[in-house]
C-alpha cells in the first residue's frame, strides 16, 4: 500500500487528491508544522534527508517532488487513468504543465512570500516580482480560456499538479483578476475526490 507523508497546509494535499481520484488505497502519516516557525518537523527528515513534503513510500521506494510523485503514481498505479496516451500531442502538453507548475509558475509566488518578510529591505525587488507574478498568472488564465481542464476533455495529473498555483494566488488576494483560473479552481474544489482528500488531510487554508 502507498504511504503518504502528509504535512498540513502544504503541497502534499494534492497528492491525497490524486489518490482519491484514482480510488487507490493508501496510508497517511501526518506531520505537523511548528506553529511558530511554520517549518516542517524533524520527523520528515527521518523519511528523506531534505525533510520536505510530499513524500510517498511504495514498498522500499521513496519518491519526492509533487510532479514526480504524480507521474509515478499515474504510471505505476493509474491503470491508464489521468494521463493522455503517451503517443499523443496531448501527452506533451500534459508533461509541460507537470513541470511548469513548480519549475516556473511557483517561483515568483514564493519569492513574493519570502521577500515580503524583509520589509523595506525587500522593496526594490517588489516591482520585478509583481511583474513576473502577473506574467505567469496571465499565461495560466489565458491557457484556460474556453477549457474545462488543462489538457484534453477530462481531468489529468496536470490539473492536480497545477492546483497549487491558483490556491496560492487566491491566498495572496490575486486570483480575482484571473476569472478563467478562478472558475477552474472552483470546479476542481467541487469534485468529490477533492473534498474527500480535504477531509482526510486536515485543515488546509489554501483550499478555503
Amino acid at each position: 500500500m502507498l504511504k503518504v507523508h502528509h504535512l498540513n497546509e502544504s503541497r502534499s494535499q494534492r497528492i491525497l487528491w490524486l489518490l482519491e481520484e484514482l480510488s487507490l488505497p493508501y496510508e497517511i502519516v501526518q506531520h505537523k508544522r511548528d506553529p511558530q516557525t511554520r517549518l516542517a518537523p524533524p520527523s520528515l527528515t527521518d523519511v528523506h534527508p531534505l525533510g520536505k513534503s510530499p513524500v510517498i513510500q511504495d514498498g522500499d521506494l521513496v519518491v519526492i517532488e509533487s510532479g514526480a510523485i504524480i507521474d509515478y503514481v499515474i504510471r505505476r498505479h493509474g491503470g491508464g487513468r489521468l494521463a493522455p496516451d503517451a503517443a499523443s500531442a496531448d501527452y506533451d502538453r500534459y508533461q509541460q504543465w507537470l513541470h511548469y507548475a513548480e519549475g516556473s509558475a511557483m517561483l515568483p509566488l514564493m519569492l513574493n512570500m519570502y521577500v515580503g518578510r524583509l520589509g523595506e529591505a525587500g522593496a526594490p525587488l517588489h516591482p520585478r516580482i509583481q511583474s513576473e507574478i502577473a506574467n505567469h498568472l496571465s499565461y495560466v488564465d489565458q491557457s484556460l480560456a474556453g477549457r474545462e481542464f488543462f489538457v484534453g476533455d477530462s481531468l489529468t495529473g496536470a490539473d492536480i499538479q497545477m492546483s497549487f498555483v491558483p490556491e496560492v494566488a487566491k491566498a495572496m488576494g490575486k486570483l480575482a483578476d484571473y476569472p478563467n483560473m478562478a472558475a477552474w479552481i472552483g470546479r476542481m474544489h467541487a469534485r468529490p475526490a477533492w473534498k474527500t482528500a480535504l477531509d482526510k488531510g486536515g485543515p488546509y487554508a489554501l483550499g478555503a
